[in-house]
């Protein structure tokens, strides 16, 4: 997911804040702060309000960290695995770079996040019993987190592709008719009818209830949302079907140009790129792999330096490149392509360079089979 940052790493998983989370994060906190506590709680100061707003925002968000949390260690454990977990404008989201083989995993998987809600939702609101008498604002803070995980873990249980819920009903549906493309064809459908009934409903709410129209339009939005990433989750989940089992040596280029990290740039250009169209090189020396060079890096030039830059001045160095070997599964190459955010990967057997994958390589594969329904 674009424009977001690292947060460090818990059990391995790697979490992101997308910049959209912070005006969820200002939008809840204004929300609490001006007016959920003071129409509850009028006798508070204002410092108390925002206080316990701010509090309460970051407390709302560690509790969806921990429900993506409970699906990535589910999911590792099952076999699935998740390298990233990213919170956004609707709550958090776990990157699985494949999805589950066996309907049982998927069936643990999805459920973990909102048994996890539920069981965050209760021990908050157990500390809301403790404190009632004890501290006023933090046992507000408590009963509104309770209130908010039950919420959260009902909504994820929408039975909605790819919602938690989906997933459920998807592996179910994958148990009981033995055909995982036909379950996700049937849970995607669902799913983008559910995204559907939402936008409908935000309208309805809009027109019938005008004093209500900014409710109508959020549920209108969120369904467009369902939609889009119950579309968006489909394909992934075709093309994750289709790479299943295909390996590097079945997609490497072997016939990628070498060149002289002495040569410049403009040569390249006029005799490798606008003549046969190549999009990556080699570069090697004194039989060596020195570097890779793309077209990214020949765009970084500005056009009237061609003529003195070299192909070593511009190149992505090897020291910097992940290789693979021609056995590696593609998947697992594609996985590696976004973790460390490349375009292409060196393959190495025996200590020699055979050949280059690129992302363009795995998307004409995709392509060629899908133009053929495989």
């Amino acid at each position: 997911m674009g424009g977001s940052f690292s947060l460090g790493r818990i059990f391995g998983i790697q979490f992101r804040i997308h910049y959209s989370w912070f005006i969820i994060f200002m939008l809840i906190t204004v929300s609490l702060s001006w007016q959920y506590f003071p129409y509850a709680y009028p006798e508070w100061s204002t410092p108390i309000y925002w206080l316990t707003g701010i509090a309460t925002s970051l407390l709302f968000f560690t509790s969806v960290v921990a429900h993506e949390l409970s699906h990535s260690l589910v999911g590792r454990a099952n076999g699935i695995p998740v390298k990233s977990i990213t919170l956004f404008i609707f709550g958090g989201v776990a990157h699985m770079t494949r999805e589950a083989t066996r309907h049982g995993a998927e069936f643990k998987m999805a459920l973990a996040g909102p048994l996890a809600s539920l069981v965050i939702g209760g021990l908050f609101f157990l500390l809301h019993l403790l404190l009632q008498g004890i501290s006023e604002p933090v046992a507000a803070l408590a009963f509104w987190l309770a209130q908010i995980n039950v919420v959260l873990a009902l909504f994820n249980l929408i039975p909605g592709f790819p919602l938690d819920g989906g997933r459920v009903f998807r592996s179910l549906l994958w148990r009981f008719s033995g055909d995982y493309k036909k379950a996700t064809r049937i849970a995607f459908e669902v799913g983008r009818g559910v995204g559907y009934l939402f936008v409908a409903a935000g309208i309805v709410l809009m027109f019938l209830y005008p004093g209500r129209w900014f409710n109508g339009l959020w549920l209108a939005f969120i369904g467009l949302f369902l939609s889009y990433v119950a579309t968006a989750s489909y394909r992934q989940a075709q093309w994750q079907a289709a790479l299943q089992g295909i390996r590097v040596a079945d997609v490497m280029n072997t016939a990628c140009p070498v060149l002289s990290p002495d040569m410049t740039i403009s040569r390249v250009v006029q005799e490798y790129i606008f003549i046969s169209g190549y999009g990556c090189f080699m570069v090697t020396g004194n039989g060596q792999l020195r570097g890779i060079l793309t077209l990214q890096n020949i765009k970084s030039v500005d056009r009237k330096d061609w003529d003195s830059t070299s192909v070593g001045d511009v190149m992505t160095p090897s020291e910097k490149l992940k290789v693979v070997s021609p056995d590696e599964e593609v998947l697992s190459v594609v996985e590696q392509m976004e973790e460390y955010g490349m375009g292409q990967m060196p393959v190495l057997s025996e200590g020699r360079i055979i050949g280059l994958i690129t992302r363009d390589d795995i998307m004409r594969l995709l392509y060629a089979r899908s133009r053929l329904g495989i």
